[in-house]
């Protein structure tokens, strides 16, 4: 019983540490990394117990959604993924209405995180252009909505002639936008101003590890 007390204890502490130090809970693979847990299964049946105890709480529907119970907690905010973005050569999505739609999976952040900014949407990174810039794939990147940017900011962007949307650096050059990659082997995309439709900057990242 002392081996099991302690494990839930470092599972515990491991998670509220996490918490306070990324602003998200996390996942069970990251539990097994960091308590040195031999097996997904483990974590999870220490999590049920735990869960069942009171000590924590978890939403079934939300990714990384484990919370402590405690007094004082920290405020969170649920942030839906809408879909996946193309860190590399854009990828087509449904339609440019895409940010606009139901959510099937959300994250739960702590206020902290987005800080009190409205209108945040999460993107699932496909690619590596933006691996200069520590966005990786498999990352996910936290989106304000926003329909213009100034130089050198990373925006989500829809390219309407070709019904794409991309993660890129957003330029203006002369008349033209220059749309750079975070990747030295990576040429620049060049696009008409009236063919680029900015659809929100990159406020933050969550790394895939």
């Amino acid at each position: 019983m002392g081996n099991v007390a302690g494990t839930r204890l470092r599972i515990i502490t491991f998670i509220g540490k996490f918490i306070k130090d990324r602003g998200y809970a996390p996942t069970v693979r990251e539990i097994m990394k960091g308590c040195n847990i031999s097996v997904p299964s483990v974590v999870q049946y220490h999590l049920d117990r735990l869960e069942q105890a009171g000590y924590i709480e978890r939403d079934p529907q939300v990714v990384r959604s484990i919370r402590l119970i405690e007094r004082g907690e920290v405020a969170s905010v649920k942030v839906p993924i809408l879909g996946t973005i193309a860190a590399g050569q854009p990828i087509p999505v449904p339609s440019s209405d895409t940010w606009d739609a139901t959510s099937e999976e959300t994250l739960q952040l702590t206020e902290d995180v987005t800080q009190g900014r409205e209108g945040i949407f999460a993107l699932r990174v496909k690619g590596t252009s933006m691996i200069d810039a520590l966005i990786g794939d498999g990352d996910i990147v936290l989106m304000q909505q926003a329909n213009s940017a100034e130089d050198g900011e990373m925006v989500a962007v829809w390219l309407k002639d070709k019904q794409e949307v991309t993660l890129k650096k957003f330029y203006v050059e002369q008349e033209r936008v220059c749309l750079r990659s975070a990747n030295h082997l990576m040429a620049p995309i060049y696009q008409r101003p009236d063919n680029v439709e900015i659809q929100g900057k990159v406020v933050g990242v969550i790394r895939k590890l």
